[in-house]
C-alpha cells in the first residue's frame, strides 16, 4: 500500500506519560493522507483511549516493533533506547525531543541507519517556530507544576487571609529566571494569592514580570548585553549580586528556582550559605535539577531538608500534566511535520524536506544532506 506510515509506540523512559500523538492530531495527519499506525496503550497515560485514536483513524498494534519498524515517520516525546533505532527502517525520519549528544549509543544508531532526525530541542527560536517550540509549551507545565509543588510542601497559606483567629499574612514568594516557565510560575503563584518577586540578569524582563502582577527583584546589577542577551558578569558584579540576593533570602518563604541555558549545566545562582541563611519552614523548588540544578543543595529526583529549609528538586513536570503537556506537544509535532508532509507528498510515500528552509536545516542532526555533502 503507497503512502506514508507513521508510526507511534509507548514511551518507555522511567515515569514519562506523555505521548506524542493524540486522538486530534491523529485525525489531522490522516486526513493528510498518512497511514497511522499506534501501540495499543501508548496514550492511557495522558488519558488518551485506544478506541480514541482507531476512531481518529489509527491502525492499532500490540507492540512498539509493529508500530515503528516499517515507519517512514516516528514521533517521540523521549527518545527511544539506541536498540529501538536501530531497528527502524533505514532512512525513517525521527521527531521529537532526541538528545543525540547525550548519549554515543544513539547518536551511533542514528548514523548507521541513517536517520533523518530532528531532536525538536534544536528548533530555532524565531517568531514562525512559535507553533512547533515543544520546548516552550512543555516549560509553561512545568512552571505551573513547580508552584502547585511549593504551595503543598509550604507550611503556610499562599494567600492572605482574614480569619476569627486573626489576619494572615500572604506567602513571599520568589521566582528566579523569567523564561517561559519562570513566566508561568509567576503568573500561577499570584493566581493563588502569594506576594510574587521575579528576578533575572536581564533588565528587559522586568515588563513581563509586572505584567504578570509580579515585583521585579533589581538587585542593583544589570547584565544586560547585545541582541537581547545576557553578558557575563565580572567576578566583582557576580559577588555583590549574590551578596544582595543571599540578603534578600532571608525574607523570603518560597523560591522557585527555573533559569536553565539549553546544553549546558544549569546557573548555580542559590548557594548553600544563603538556604542555611533562610527561615526554617522555607520551601525552594528547582527546575532546573535535571541540569544539576540553580541551588547548590538540590538533589535530582529528590526532596531534601536543611536546617529546616525544604529543597526540592522535581524531574520531568511536564509529564505530571500529561494530558494538556501531550495535546500542546502533539501540535508542536503536527506543526512541525507540517514542513514537510503535505496530502501530495503522503500519498506518494515520500517526504518532502526543503533543506532552504532554516526551520528543517537548523533543526536536522548531524546536517542537512547539503550541508553534509559540502
Amino acid at each position: 500500500m503507497a503512502g506514508i506510515t507513521l508510526g507511534v509506540a509507548s514511551e518507555t523512559a522511567s515515569g514519562e506519560r506523555r505521548v506524542a500523538l493524540t486522538p486530534e492530531t491523529c485525525r489531522k495527519f490522516v486526513a493528510r493522507g498518512a497511514r497511522v499506525r499506534v501501540q495499543r496503550g501508548a496514550g492511557l497515560g495522558a488519558g488518551f483511549a485506544d478506541a480514541a485514536y482507531a476512531e481518529a483513524g489509527a491502525e492499532l498494534v500490540e507492540d512498539a516493533g509493529a508500530a515503528l519498524e516499517t515507519a517512514d515517520l516516528v514521533l517521540c516525546v523521549q527518545p527511544p533506547p539506541a536498540a529501538t533505532l536501530l531497528r527502524l527502517r533505514e532512512g525513517a525520519c525521527v521527531v521529537g525531543l532526541l538528545a543525540p549528544q547525550a548519549d554515543p549509543a544513539r547518536a551511533e544508531a542514528i548514523a548507521r541507519r541513517r536517520l533523518v532526525a530532528f531532536p525538536l530541542e534544536r528548533l530555532p527560536r524565531t517568531t514562525r517556530a512559535q507553533a512547533m517550540d515543544v520546548l516552550s509549551s512543555q516549560a509553561g507545565m512545568a512552571g505551573y507544576k513547580a508552584v502547585l509543588i511549593a504551595a503543598q510542601l509550604a507550611p503556610r497559606f499562599f494567600p492572605m487571609l482574614t480569619t476569627a483567629a486573626g489576619t494572615i499574612r500572604p506567602s513571599k514568594v520568589l521566582v528566579i529566571g523569567a523564561g517561559v516557565a519562570g513566566l508561568q510560575a509567576i503568573a500561577t503563584a499570584k493566581r493563588l494569592g502569594a506576594q510574587v518577586e521575579g528576578f533575572d540578569v536581564r533588565p528587559e524582563t522586568r515588563e513581563q514580570i509586572e505584567s504578570l502582577g509580579g515585583r521585579f527583584l533589581d538587585l542593583g546589577v544589570s547584565a544586560a548585553g547585545e541582541g537581547g542577551y545576557a553578558r557575563p558578569l565580572t567576578e566583582e558584579e557576580r559577588a555583590e549580586q549574590q551578596r544582595r540576593l543571599g540578603e534578600h533570602l532571608k525574607n523570603v518563604d518560597v523560591i522557585v528556582c527555573t533559569a536553565a541555558v539549553p546544553g549546558r549545566p544549569a546557573p548555580k545562582i542559590v548557594g548553600a550559605a544563603m538556604v542555611a541563611a533562610m527561615r526554617p519552614g522555607s520551601v525552594i523548588v528547582d527546575l532546573a535539577a535535571e541540569t544539576g540544578g540553580n541551588c547548590e543543595l538540590t538533589r535530582p529526583g529528590e526532596t531534601v531538608e536543611h536546617g529546616g529549609v525544604v529543597v526540592a528538586g522535581p524531574l520531568n513536570l511536564p509529564s505530571q500534566g500529561a494530558v494538556h503537556a501531550s495535546e500542546m506537544y502533539a501540535r508542536n509535532l503536527l506543526n512541525f511535520v507540517a514542513l514537510f508532509l503535505d496530502a501530495r507528498a503522503a500519498q506518494a510515500g515520500a517526504l518532502a524536506f526543503d533543506w532552504n528552509d532554516e526551520l528543517l536545516a537548523k533543526t536536522v542532526w548531524p546536517a542537512p544532506p547539503a550541508q553534509a555533502a559540502a
